[in-house]
């Protein structure tokens, strides 16, 4: 269903140059403010500077045009930095979670082949190592090269590659365009709501890619303040940061939502509406959060192939029970049989192959094939352009806000060797809480604590279970697949 499209992308073009200069933001405002015991402010100057300070250093250092740089980095300010400064050289970031393991790394860089490694203290490497490795402290010198000026070019060259798990079991890398930030456009009005005037607080880690567009390059872009928590900042002391640092949007993945709710909540009353996305917003957070707040959460449906596309915002908020509608400018469809199905029928979730903000392809594949590219998602859109969600077609696992396949958690657990069988199931554990439940196969059921060990050298801990059921055999079908939603079915059926 396609909407009116916004204008096109500007030529020549740089991702980097569009953040840090697209919205005319004075070099003495203040673009981010870190919520620490320092509370350390970057300006908009400050900001400038360092990227393309570091731009050019990045540049000094001889690689060409179009290398990839894989970002192994921590929770701090270097990881907007770093990711914007390579997009400024014309060079390819690959930001990645610093809870990857090793084994979970080293697959990532077999795959992608990087030309240089951006690397903080205790962020685990590729092993072994094919590349340079650039220490933290000799990418901080960097900021203090001649600044380069962002390079420009068509904007549908690749930006940036962001890893994301496939229904297979191996991480996949997707490829965006340097479009992809004017595309997000669609976003501040279809979801945030979103103005130069705005203090958002985004929940999350820099090195969150939900956290990176929506936290920071997003406000940037449009000259607004970015807020963003000290790592490890308990979820409850959130509201008292959104009163003290007079926060107006609050952007969070419902998980978070959930931990907060169990603190009392203070006015908070610069805040106008909260924001969700990473995973499905159960309609009980959302009524808390009103009742103890007063304000909306406006939730947004995505995926790391085309970011939100589907979503409710302050002008025009989801009915109750759906999703919201597709973002101006966007071209999604609700196929069944491959062709558009009609009002309120169910059927796959698809973006046109020409929506701005659809990945180029996949590393390795960049053909899209065919008019629609389809997400794995059913839902079905009523006769207004509402989308409701009716599920995943596949058995995708959703942790925190991030997909994991079954079959990357199944066969860490494998790995064990007193484990024969394995399935890795999402199961609801309380009405607005789902968890990863590991069941298997074994001669006797093994200790929890031997079995949370064993998977914690092979899984970042977000794609790590968090039950454990011991059983005889594991449900197959006709054709010896394995039945994980009968799995889900019983234990909900058992434990609700």
């Amino acid at each position: 269903m396609p909407t009116a499209s916004p204008p096109s992308c500007p030529t020549p073009f740089n991702l980097a140059a569009y953040v840090l200069f697209g919205s005319g933001a004075s070099d003495q405002r203040i673009a981010l403010q870190l919520l620490d015991d320092r509370a350390t402010r970057w300006s908009y100057g400050r900001l400038r500077q360092t990227v393309l300070g570091t731009a050019g250093g990045l540049a000094s250092l001889g690689l060409p045009r179009g290398a990839r740089v894989l970002l192994r980095l921590n929770n701090t300010a270097d990881f907007p930095v770093a990711y914007l400064a390579a997009i400024a050289a014309d060079l390819i970031p690959v930001p990645t979670s610093a809870s990857l393991t090793v084994p979970e790394i080293t697959a990532i860089a077999n795959d992608l082949d990087p030309s240089l490694i951006l690397s903080a203290p205790g962020v685990a490497l590729p092993d072994p190592l094919s590349c340079p490795v650039l220490s933290l402290n000799d990418l901080r010198a960097l900021a203090d090269s001649p600044p380069l000026e962002p390079i420009l070019g068509d904007p549908n060259r690749p930006a940036y590659i962001v890893y994301t798990s496939g229904t297979g079991g191996r991480a996949r890398g997707v490829i965006h365009a340097h479009r992809a930030i004017w595309a997000r456009r669609m976003m501040w009005d279809g979801w945030y709501g979103l103005t130069r005037e705005d203090r958002l607080l985004h929940a999350g880690a820099f090195n969150w890619t939900y956290t990176l567009g929506t936290g920071l390059l997003d406000p940037w872009a449009v000259g607004a303040t970015a807020l963003i928590p000290a790592a490890g900042t308990p979820a409850t002391t959130l509201p008292d940061l959104l009163r003290e640092h007079h926060a107006t949007i609050f952007a969070a993945a419902p998980g978070v939502y959930r931990q907060m709710l169990r603190a009392d909540i203070p006015p908070m009353p610069a805040l106008r509406h909260g924001l969700s996305a990473g995973e499905k917003l159960p309609d009980a957070t959302r009524a808390r959060w009103q009742d103890a707040t007063d304000t909306e959460i406006h939730e947004a449906f995505g995926m790391s192939e085309c970011s939100t596309f589907i979503s409710g915002c302050p002008t025009r908020p989801a009915p109750p029970g759906t999703l919201g509608y597709p973002q101006s400018g966007r071209r999604i469809a609700i196929l069944s049989d491959g062709a558009p199905a009609p009002p309120d029928t169910p059927g796959t979730i698809a973006i046109h192959r020409h929506d701005p903000g659809l990945m180029l392809g996949y590393l390795g594949d960049d053909r899209l094939g065919g008019d629609w590219f389809t997400t794995g998602d059913i839902g079905s859109m009523d006769a207004i352009g509402a989308v409701t969600y009716l599920g995943r077609a596949d058995d995708m696992l959703n942790a925190g806000g991030f997909r994991v396949s079954p079959l990357e958690v199944e066969t860490a657990l494998t790995a064990h060797p007193d484990i024969s069988e394995a399935a890795a199931v999402e199961v609801r554990t309380a009405p607005d809480t789902t968890l990863i439940a590991a069941f298997y196969v074994s001669t006797s059921p093994l200790a929890e604590a031997t079995l949370t060990a064993h998977v914690a050298t092979r899984l970042a801990n977000y794609k790590c279970p968090r039950i454990w059921v011991h059983a005889d055999t594991l449900p197959r079908g006709a054709n010896n697949k394995l039945l994980r939603r009968a799995l889900r079915d019983k234990y909900e059926a058992e434990n609700g």
